[in-house]
């Protein structure tokens, strides 16, 4: 007997894959304060997870993409997951700044 587990509904891309995209993107660092201000990506804004998710109307605009990045992937894939089911066009970045290979802002 086979078991198949649902494939997430939203995009997922490579933490090293984000200096590559072309244009200005909507990146959102998930993490708490402190660890943001302890090394973040250069794009990188910070809303953590709990107040993004329960006041996304506030922060984000259904318009618009948001690729959400924390430190390992966990964090942003369960925002990720809570956005979407909300009606927001997101993107999971794999792997965090923890994989990032880039110099990350302090």
């Amino acid at each position: 007997m086979m078991f198949f587990f649902g494939k997430s509904k939203f995009k997922s891309i490579n933490v090293n894959e984000v200096d590559s995209i072309s244009g200005n993107i909507n990146l959102i660092d998930v993490r708490e304060p402190d660890e943001y201000k302890r090394g973040h990506l250069p794009k990188a804004k910070n809303i953590p997870m709990n107040s993004i998710i329960e006041n996304s109307i506030k922060y984000l605009d259904k318009n618009k993409e948001y690729h959400i990045i924390c430190q390992s992937g966990m964090r942003s894939k369960r925002t990720c997951n809570e956005l979407y089911k909300k009606g927001f066009n997101v993107v999971n970045v794999e792997g965090g700044t923890g994989s990032y290979k880039g110099k990350l802002i302090k």
